[in-house]
Order: structure tokens, then sequence, then C-alpha cells
């Protein structure tokens, strides 16, 4: 009789671009949490199945890979993970080797690499829809019959897409024996040519819209130009779409301000309660509407098969900066945060032009640079349409423009300082163009959505509490004449700090503020809020509104070389943290850090002084 195989944890695995992470969607939906690897900053996502015989199954979303001969980070861990090396994780029972049957001529190369390890493993034909309506026709007995594995058709972005997986998990599945021999490059290669041989008929090797779409989005000046309306477009919407909702989060704020105040005795428990948790915490999360749309665009991007496209379109250009076209998409992810972005270089495979995109990806301009941003420019940059823009769009989007020109230039000067000046060449697979999955885009904006929350009710709400102790206390010692803020710990900080940063424009109020703001950048506006707040004469003017008391208390120069300061600045100590483990290297992080604050420090000094000059001091 032949023996069963008792499942419980399911690992999905495939090459990038197969839907693997969709389908990984699907079968768990909402059940599903987000970590790193442990020791490693690889990000590891699992979730539960349930079945409808009521089994649940554990199921892994591994990262992608092209071979288990790992050329990056998340191929290695993928590979030990597979086969039972890695620390802390128990090895699969069954794996789920996702493919898109689309291109079987590049995924059926990995299928066979797994098969040779002898471990239990079924193939999902992923994309079957998408085959079909490009006529491609596979002959699934046939590819089950040659691999000796089961093969199931799957739709990732249908509802019921995977009930021939869930039902091939149902039933009794053999044990699979390990009885095929590892084969070399050009053995596997000439397997596969056979297999399509035998169980696929293909009329043309791509897609007729994919070639359509390719012959202007890749041409070398309109696809330049299409690229810079999407990201033209990306920041307009990130200013005028958001309005609505920050808008209505912002008055929620203020009203809960207004009635736990009207509730509570005057003294420090309300002080702390209104002045600093309400403040502070819902002066972050007024932002988070324009932070969701940022990764919307970002995830809808990713899922219609663009950005390999516009990492490809770029090479050229990128490598003239020192970078390659690999090194687009870890910098377009940093535009969210850098430290994913830092991470995702993992799979740039060359050393030199990996480092080099690791030292610059804190110049994109991150979502925790947002609050900063549309605070300074909603307190000092008129609400009006410039030919039809919104200005203050206008400003976002050119202060986006001025860290990606930067990176450019920080990456085009190390090149010309490192020994080894040759170019490497960019081998990406494009795949077929795909309309984003709305359930997908979903469960990708609420996993980040949690993140920021997380970060707002643990770190950011922790350094609001820590400022305003230091904002509060001591007390102001009898018969003191001013306010009773410049007695305490904060005020004698910030007031010591303005020797140094007085000649760019900052005043004391900033320079508290930039010290929680190393933890994270958008509690730079939480700061300011409890600072001002704390600060203010009478409990109407702390009750304003934070934006129209900068406008009445700073300069137009100190707003204008604060915001070229956040440009630069490396305040976000998770970013060098990241940079020392994916570096392995105190040297380069003491070089990030101290390159990024000599850049924002030179900057808003040019900046204030020369907007001094012209009379918006």
């Amino acid at each position: 009789m032949t023996p069963t195989l008792s499942v419980s944890r399911i690992a999905l695995v495939g090459n990038p671009n197969c839907g693997k992470t969709a389908l990984f969607n699907l079968l768990t939906g909402s059940r599903q949490k987000v970590a790193n690897y442990a020791g490693v900053t690889v990000e590891r996502k699992e979730g539960r199945l349930h079945a409808p015989s009521g089994r649940q199954y554990s199921v892994l979303d591994l990262p992608g890979a092209y071979s288990l001969n790992a050329a990056s980070l998340d191929e290695a861990v993928t590979r030990d993970l597979i086969r039972g090396f890695y620390p802390g994780e128990a090895a699969p029972d069954l794996l789920v080797c996702v493919v898109d049957a689309t291109n079987l001529r590049l995924h059926l190369r990995f299928v066979l690499e797994l098969r040779a390890l002898g471990k239990p493993m079924l193939v999902a034909l992923n994309m079957m829809d998408a085959a079909r309506k490009r006529g491609i026709a596979i002959d699934v007995a046939a590819l089950q019959r040659e691999l000796g594995v089961p093969v199931v058709e799957t739709v990732a972005v249908r509802r019921h897409g995977a009930r021939a997986l869930v039902e091939t998990l149902e039933a009794p599945m053999p044990e699979i024996p390990p009885a095929h021999a590892a084969l070399d490059d050009d053995a596997l290669h000439a397997e596969v040519r056979r297999l399509l041989a035998v169980a696929v008929t293909m009329p043309r090797r791509t897609a007729v819209i994919d070639d359509v779409l390719d012959r202007w989005l890749l041409h070398p000046v309109f696809g330049l130009l299409a690229l810079g309306v999407v990201m033209f477009l990306i920041f307009q919407a990130v200013y005028a779409w958001a309005t609505p909702l920050m808008d209505g989060i912002e008055a929620a704020t203020t009203w809960l301000g207004t009635q736990a105040g009207a509730r509570m005795p005057d003294g420090p428990l309300r002080s702390l309660l209104v002045d600093g948790i309400i403040a502070g915490t819902g002066g972050v999360i007024v932002f988070l509407p324009q932070i969701l749309i940022l990764f919307a665009f970002i995830l809808a991007l990713e899922e219609s098969g663009y950005l390999p496209r516009a990492a490809f379109l770029l090479d050229r250009m990128m490598a003239a900066a020192g970078l390659s076209g690999r090194s687009f998409i870890p910098l377009l992810s940093s535009f969210a945060c850098a430290v994913p972005g830092i991470m995702s270089t993992r799979s740039i495979q060359d050393p030199r032009d990996r480092l080099a995109t690791i030292l610059v990806a804190p110049l994109m301009t991150c979502s925790a640079r947002l609050p900063v941003y549309t605070l300074l420019i909603g307190a000092f940059v008129p609400k009006k349409d410039v030919a039809g823009f919104n200005q203050q769009g206008l400003v976002l989007f050119g202060l986006y423009a001025a860290g990606i020109v930067s990176a450019l230039a920080v990456a085009w000067t190390m090149k010309l300082w490192r020994r080894d000046k040759s170019e490497h060449p960019l081998l990406l697979e494009l795949p077929s163009y795909r309309i984003p999955h709305l359930r997908d885009v979903g469960i990708g904006l609420w996993e980040r959505a949690m993140i920021f929350l997380k970060r707002v009710g643990g770190i950011i709400l922790s350094l609001t509490i820590l400022l305003w102790f230091l904002l509060s206390f001591p007390g102001a010692p009898a018969g003191a004449t001013g306010p009773a803020i410049d007695y305490s710990f904060a005020g004698h900080i910030g007031h010591w700090m303005t020797t140094v940063f007085a000649p760019i424009g900052f005043n004391w109020q900033i320079c508290i503020a930039l010290i929680p703001g190393m933890a994270a950048r958008e509690v730079v506006v939480s700061s300011l809020a409890t600072v001002y707040a704390l600060s203010a004469g009478s409990d109407d003017a702390a009750a304003q509104a934070l934006s129209p008391i900068l406008q009445s208390q700073w300069s137009l120069a100190t707003a204008l070389s604060l915001l070229v300061w956040f440009i630069y600045a490396p305040q976000c100590v998770s970013t060098l943290a990241t940079i020392k483990r994916e570096t392995h290297s105190w040297k380069q992080t003491a070089f990030a850090a101290g390159y990024l604050f000599a850049l924002a420090y030179l900057a808003s000094l040019l900046t204030y002084q020369v907007a001094v000059a012209l009379g918006a001091g």
C-alpha cells in the first residue's frame, strides 16, 4: 500500500513574478502575519488556510528564487528553508511550486531543480486564464506524467481560482521518492525543451498586447516621457486625493482633544493626555491617507508588471551615474520607506552596485518625510493652481525630484572614486502586463497601515510621552518670568543646540523636535505639536492647529531651510541600523551618516542664507 503524506505546513515557492504572493493572499486572506526571518532582514510571510474539510494548514510565502544555486540573500533563505537547514524554522511538509503558465520556458527549470531534492511537492500552473487567452494549450496530464509530481491549475486573481489546489491537498498524496538526479545547466535546458515539446503548444512566445505596449513604454524617448508622467501624477495624487480624509482625521483629533480636556482638571495628567498623547499621535495619524495613496501606486505598478520595464528603461541613465537598472526598484521602494528599499538591494548581484544603491537609498523621499513636507508646504505655500496643477503638489514633486537628482549625483561621485569602473549588463525578466487585483493591493495596504499604526502606537507614542516629560519637567522656579518650558530639560537641550543650528535658521523648538525625530522622521510633527502646545501663551493658542502657529512664528527662510534639511538628513536610526545589517560594516554606516549630515547642513545653510538675502527672513 502506498504511504500517504500528512500535510500541515506548506511552502509556496517559485520564480519572481509568478503570482505566488497573489496565490498566498487567495489562500490565506487576512489570516496572515509578516515578520523577518531570524538573523536577516528578509521578509517572512505566514498565513492560515482553512480548508472546506475543517483542516487547517500553515502556509509560507517564501522569497522568490530563480535557482537553488543562490545568488542573493533571498534565494539563500529559500534554499535553506526548503532543505530544512534554516535555524529556528521547521522544514515544510509540502512544496507548492508556483509557475507562470505563460512562461513555462523559464519557470520549469526551477521545478526540475526542486524535484531533484526528492521532497514532497506539487506544481501549481498559475495564470491559466492568461495562458488560454494567448492560445497556449497545456496538457496537464502529460506534464504531470513527465514530471512525476501532481500538477494543478490555478488562477490566483479569481475567487475560486485555487479550488483544484485545495482539493489536491485534501486528497491522500503519495510520498515522492528521491528518484530524480540533479541535472547540470545544459541538461536542465534540454529537459525543459523536451517537456515543452511534449505538453505545451504555444502559438507565440509573447502576448500581442505586451508587444504593443512595450513598443511605446520601452521606447528611449516616449518611454521616459511616460515614466515621468506616471511619477508626476503619483505625487499630485498624494497631495490632492488625501486632503478630504486628512481634514476628517484632523477634525476628529481636535474634537477628541477638546472633549478630553473639558472633562479633566488642570494638572500634569491632563497635559500628558491632551498636549502629549492626543496632540502628538494625532499629528502623525493625520498623514496616513497620503502614505497609503503612495503605497497604493507602488503596489499597483508592481502588480501590473511595469516596474521591471522602468528598471530596464532607466538602466543606461543609471549606469552613467554608477548604478544599474536593478537599482530602480529598491530606490522606488525607498519612496515608501528606506528600510525595505535597502533590504531589497539583495536582488542586485554585483556587490559594487549594491553598496552604491544602499548608500543613496536614504536620499529617496520616504513616506515618513511626508508629514513634515505637508505641514510646511501647507503653512507656507499658497493653495492655488499653476497651469492647471496644484501648486502645493508641484512643490512636493520638486522636493522628490531634488532627492532623486541628489542620489544620482552622489552615486556618480562614488563612481569616480572607485577603482573598478567596468559596467555589468542588466538581465531582467519582463513579466506579462497584468491588471492589478484589488484584493492583493488591498491586503498590501492593510499590512502597511498596520505597520504604520503600530509605529504610532509603539515607538511614536513612547517618544511623544518622553518628549512631554522633558518639556514639562522640571517646572519653572518661583518668581520665574519666562515660559515654563524654558526651564525644562528639553528647553536647556534645545537652547544649547541652537548654537550649532542657528546659522541654518533653526530655532530651539526645531532643535528639540530633531532629537526624537532620529527614531522616526514623522515624530518631528508630533514633537512640534507638543512643543508649541506646551509653550503656547494661552489655552486658545494651544488649541490652534500647528500650521497657523508655525506660519506666524517662523520665517519663510526657516521653513525652506527645514524642507531642504529633510531631503538629506540621516535622522532615521532604523535606516542606519539596516545599512549596518546589510553591509556588515560600521565604516560604511558611519560614512552614510556623515555624508548625509554634511549634505543636509550645507544645503540648508545655503538655502537659508540665500532666502534671507532675498528678503524671506
